[in-house]
């Protein structure tokens, strides 16, 4: 057995924030899943969302923890949206080994008239566009960038496109989002929480990996469109479409627990997790770094009452620098 391997009832429970690797030999099958608590509670608790803004920032949070923890070497895992409904960008950034940023940007009056409308679905708000997924190794590297277009669909929906598309891995995907509510001295608080399951089907037959294009052809032409017919793969989304959204955010259910009520009859193994940071990668250097690019002129017009100020969108951290700190260099 791998050192890194655990057995469920040999170590303590991963917990919230962190992705809980596994998976099910007999079925071929290997996933990640994700409770977040505390660190998702931080990031829309900082920004003040609007609840469905909120929502689906913790959506995009959620996928891309998923992801971005998958990562074997050192770099970022990037999701952003842009579409033209009244929540026009949703960004979530994971940086190896855990640290992850997010913000969104919205249209207040356009969101506030839907939802006087009632018109709350997270496709409503988001509208028409683009979910892109970027891989970034750094400097001296090319990026790989996978482009899915949202035309009514959900976070969710264009998760598991994403992988049909770019990875040809056969890919279900279920994200949760909700609040819980504590009671505390001052009364009852509400927290943020958010679950996620990724699960793939990685058999070592390659043949038993075919899959239908996206116009439903796989030169099978009594199968059925978008669908893998493998026995295994088949068991597993009946066993995760029985996942209830409370079972994701429950903390008192947990990772680990979770996989064993879904998988015990197989035989599920569980591995060390990683635990995800709410972590900017902002700092006055790097700010300053990109001031100093700046022309005269630019830095002229950047000046308000005497200073030059910068927010960083993610942490909302504030940043002031005198223009004179510039003028050597303009």
């Amino acid at each position: 057995m791998a050192d890194s391997e655990l057995k469920l009832g040999e170590f303590g429970f991963a917990g919230d924030d962190t992705v809980v690797p596994f998976d099910v030999g007999p079925l071929d099958v290997r996933g990640r899943m994700v409770q977040l608590g505390p660190l998702l509670d931080q990031i829309l608790a900082r920004h003040d969302y609007p609840e469905p803004v909120a929502r689906l920032l913790a959506e995009a949070v959620v996928v891309t923890v998923l992801l971005g923890t998958s990562l074997k070497f050192e770099g970022k895992f990037i999701l952003q949206t842009r579409t033209d409904g009244p929540v026009d960008m949703l960004v979530a950034d994971f940086s190896t080994p855990h640290s992850l940023r997010a913000y969104a940007r919205f249209n207040a009056e356009r969101l506030e008239a839907l939802l006087e409308a009632g018109e709350t679905a997270p496709q409503t708000l988001l509208g028409n566009g683009v979910l892109a997924l970027t891989i970034d190794q750094g400097p001296h590297t090319q990026r790989y960038q996978g482009i899915v277009q949202l035309d009514g669909t959900t976070l969710e929906e264009a998760a598991k496109t994403y992988f049909r598309q770019s990875e040809q891995i056969p890919t279900d995907v279920k994200l949760s989002v909700g609040k819980l509510v504590l009671p505390g001295e001052g009364g009852r608080s509400e927290h943020w929480r958010a679950g996620g399951l990724l699960a793939q089907f990685l058999p070592k037959a390659p043949e038993r990996l075919r899959m239908p294009d996206l116009h439903g052809g796989d030169g099978d032409p009594g199968g059925p469109a978008h669908e893998v017919t493998d026995n295994a793969w088949q068991e597993l989304l009946a066993l995760v479409a029985t996942v209830e959204h409370t079972e994701l955010l429950d903390p008192s259910v947990g990772s680990e627990r979770l996989l064993y009520r879904l998988f015990n009859e197989h035989g599920v193994r569980v591995y060390e997790g990683t635990q995800v940071r709410d972590q900017c990668s902002c700092s006055r250097e790097r700010i300053r770094g990109i001031l100093d690019g700046f022309s005269a002129e630019e830095i002229t017009d950047s000046v308000e009452d005497g200073l030059i100020r910068v927010n960083c969108e993610f942490c909302s951290k504030a940043y002031e620098f005198e223009p004179a700190e510039f003028s050597a260099e303009a």
